[in-house]
């Protein structure tokens, strides 16, 4: 949070991800995952796997597509 508006910016935060945190606490995370393309882009490491290619190329780990882990 920037230090010189910390207020404004913490609302501002919680504004812009209360509905996805409020998508996955209503339908769960696979499916609320599935229904939400940002929440789905948004997702870098899911089950112990790396499931963002720039993120797993530059730390050298294997890169996991998320749709192979939304359908487990």
């Amino acid at each position: 949070m920037p230090g010189t508006v910390p207020i404004t910016s913490t609302y501002a935060l919680n504004n812009a991800i209360l509905s996805g945190l409020l998508a996955i606490a209503n339908q769960g995370w696979k499916k609320a995952l599935s229904n939400d393309n940002h929440l789905l882009h948004g997702l870098n490491v899911c089950q112990g796997k790396v499931t963002y290619k720039a993120v797993a190329d530059d730390l050298g780990y294997k890169y996991t597509e998320t749709n192979t882990l939304l359908k487990k």
